[in-house]
């Protein structure tokens, strides 16, 4: 098939991460943003969302050759707000159009008109000259003479000279017969004439408003820019900013997807110890980006995916600790956790000073200042880094990472989570980190519990589950998860995203953390007998949406 020519402008439909083909138009990239090397591609502003990427051409269709098509294998809510997006932006476009055709033809007319007056103001003019021309000549000599030099005088002159030797004027005004000389600035002009150029800006666009509102997006740059140095000491402002008005600091990370290709990876040796659901879109995503991984896991065999692509193998994970300067951990739970790091052959003895250590396994507070004493002990450096999402999001490098402890070191894995995620948040001392992210999953599982609550009692009482879902989906509650779950749901397939053991055992923790300061958690620990009760029918090793499947039986 031959290939499609697109340029600037054009409306597409391109894959990007985790959704299916999508609707967007190509658009000029941010200045700072530089373009992928290798193959061809466009930077495409996604509709609906506020995603952008470049996308490599061979991953793009034109929009209106394909649009039957698109929407007949497309289904969702939030696919079809994107089409109605496009479909509104192509209304918008077609009465500017003609709006513009409009006023055009109406300059045009105004232009002939004032050329016609022109003419005849020009003749009135000759006429009347040439009466004074009469009446002069019948005058005295003297006259005849001053009135043949201004005559000569005038003769000499080129009209615009003429114009302006006439009517003096005041500095910065224009005379009344210049002002049709002067070419209209045109908006566009105006626009990059006047716009401030210090900091990002997304060029202007027809169907959107140009915004800046995300008040860390300088980082998103940072691996990107020409002006590496400018751009750092932006950055620091923001994080200062952030740091005084909330108690935390963020890094606004890279989309994997958007800058494929153009994060700078450390030039440090990077370990990562665990192969799970979440470790291993981590890993493959640091390899992605450049990065030197070695690996090591429990069951060997999954470290092979690995090898292939570029990994190197450790036999313990003291090997891994000792030939690496940053180590990452995902692991299951705090048992898990602290066996990794104290057992046989474990990250303790690979530890001696300098060395760092970053886990990112979901545990308790507890767990983790220990483990943080223990490796500080050896001279090491420890960061906690728990991250929030699924595998889905994992794979495709959009997670979001919650750090606290060793600052540094924070800012020593800046590569490694542009690659993994797409934001982090550095949350002070050790602790605090483990303690946020029990508390997002306990909102979280509890949604979900809540979820399959309303989906069975519409079921029990005669209404249509799929139409409480296109309900809550044009809501407040409207949510890739909430979509994407119900569906679960529907659909009967708990393939496992996030293992629904794993949202039971951080809900048991944050139950745990607010008997610690004696806060009432009745929400959770009523979703964490839900969910016992769905690992009672054998529903651990599926997904969270699989807690259904304990209201049905």
């Amino acid at each position: 098939m031959a290939a499609v020519s697109l340029r600037l402008g054009d409306l597409v439909w391109g894959k990007l991460g985790r959704y299916p083909p999508w609707p967007g138009k190509i658009v000029n990239p941010p200045k700072d943003l530089k373009k992928p090397r290798g193959k061809k591609c466009f930077f495409v502003k996604f509709f609906g969302t506020e995603d952008h990427a470049w996308i490599k051409v061979e991953q793009l269709k034109p929009y209106h050759p394909h649009k039957e098509e698109m929407i007949k294998i497309n289904k969702g809510k939030r696919f079809q707000q994107a089409v109605d997006a496009v479909e509104e932006f192509l209304r918008k476009t077609k009465g500017k159009d003609q709006a513009s055709s409009h006023n055009s033809t109406e300059e045009k007319n105004r232009r002939n008109s004032s050329e016609e007056r022109g003419k005849q103001s020009a003749g009135e003019e000759k006429r009347k000259a040439s009466l004074s021309e009469g009446k002069v000549k019948k005058g005295t000599g003297e006259g005849k003479k001053r009135v043949s030099s201004v005559s000569s005088e005038r003769g000499s002159m080129s009209p615009l000279k003429r114009t302006q030797d006439q009517s003096p004027r005041k500095r910065g005004r224009p005379p009344k017969d210049e002002k049709d000389l002067t070419i209209p600035e045109s908006s566009t002009v105006k626009r990059v004439m006047t716009g401030t150029v210090a900091g990002f800006k997304w060029p202007p666009s027809v169907s959107e408003p140009v915004k800046d509102s995300d008040p860390h997006f300088h980082h998103f740059l940072l691996s990107q820019t020409e002006k590496p140095a400018v751009c750092y000491q932006a950055i620091t402002k923001k994080l200062k900013v952030c740091e005084e008005e909330t108690g935390s600091t963020s890094i606004q990370a890279a989309d994997s997807t958007a800058v494929n290709g153009s994060i700078t990876p450390t030039d440090k040796k990077i370990g990562f110890l665990g192969l799970g659901l979440m470790g291993s879109g981590i890993v493959s995503n640091l390899l992605k980006m450049g990065h030197t991984v070695t690996v090591w896991n429990r069951t060997a065999e999954k470290c092979d995916l690995f090898i292939q692509e570029g990994a190197r193998l450790g036999r313990t994970p003291a090997e891994v600790v000792s030939t690496c300067d940053i180590t990452f951990a995902c692991v299951s739970d705090p048992k898990a956790a602290k066996d990794l790091v104290l057992g046989p052959s474990g990250v303790l003895q690979g530890i001696r000073p300098g060395k760092c250590y970053v886990d990112m396994s979901t545990v308790d507070a507890d767990t983790v200042t220990e483990l943080a004493q223990v490796i500080v002990s050896r001279g090491g450096r420890f960061l906690e880094a728990p991250v929030s999402g699924n595998q889905q999001l994992s794979n495709d490098g959009m997670l979001v990472i919650l750090a606290a402890g060793d600052r540094g070191l924070y800012e020593d894995c800046s590569s490694c989570f542009q690659a993994m995620g797409k934001t982090s948040f550095y949350l002070g001392e050790v602790g605090n980190a483990a303690k946020m992210m029990l508390i997002v999953n306990m909102v979280q599982g509890s949604f979900m519990a809540t979820i399959a609550e309303g989906l069975t009692l519409a079921q029990v009482t005669g209404q249509s589950q799929q139409t409480l879902l296109d309900i809550l989906n044009q809501g407040q509650l409207a949510s890739i998860f909430l979509d994407q779950k119900c569906q679960n749901i529907l659909q009967g397939n708990f393939k496992p995203d996030f293992y629904l053991k794993y949202i039971q055992k951080d809900l048991r923790l944050a139950i745990a953390l607010g008997d610690s300061v004696n806060h009432p958690t009745p929400m959770a620990a009523a979703a964490n007998e839900v969910y016992k009760r769905a690992k009672a029918l054998d529903q651990s090793d599926n997904d969270m949406s699989a807690v259904y499947r304990a209201y049905i039986h």
